[in-house]
């Protein structure tokens, strides 16, 4: 990773902390003596599902799924793809859905669908990340950590063409990078 490649710092490490810290506090005291299954959508939320988890006090299944709708692009394709289901059965369940950014609205709507259809007791999100200005199907998020202007960001889990996933913050990448 070379530095010039970023344009400047959008949110500190400590600014995610802090915000992972109270989306965890109120899944807890929404979900008080349940269980839940919460489910990382690869590869982009890993790092906000990590510490996310580590901050529910609840009884708790993890599951991962891969979707697709970006490829090497800085812009979605529309077409959702799952390249990886759920190992387990959601149907009764209480699901959380972990979510790294809700861009145009498509991959989660899409994914929203297919849980749902599996029939469990209740599903939510929680994406780290929302960018309103870029929706093009109506959502919404049950937990989101902060919004964003339309700009381009790595870091944090985030990527561009599987490069920056590793910076502790997060970042808007130079458009001279993409363009």
């Amino acid at each position: 990773m070379n530095k010039s490649d970023i344009e400047r710092v959008l949110i500190t490490k400590e600014e995610i902390a802090t915000r992972v810290a109270e989306i965890g506090k109120q899944i807890t005291e929404d979900f008080q003596g349940e269980e839940l299954v919460v489910v990382c959508v690869l590869r982009g939320s890993i790092m906000f599902f990590a510490d996310l988890i580590r901050e529910i006090n609840l009884a708790i299944q993890i599951d991962f799924m891969v979707l697709s709708s970006y490829g090497d692009s800085t812009n979605t394709s529309g077409h959702v793809v799952v390249k990886q289901d759920l190992a387990c059965d959601i149907k009764g369940k209480n699901v959380l859905i972990v979510e790294d950014i809700v861009d145009s609205g498509r991959t989660i709507k899409r994914l929203r669908e297919i849980l749902n259809e599996r029939e469990p007791k209740s599903l939510k999100i929680a994406t780290l990340l929302d960018k309103p200005t870029r929706r093009e199907v109506e959502v919404s998020t049950d937990y989101t950590g902060m919004s964003i202007p339309d700009e381009f960001v790595v870091g944090y889990g985030l990527d561009y063409a599987q490069h920056y996933r590793n910076m502790k913050e997060i970042c808007v990448l130079s458009p001279k990078v993409y363009n």
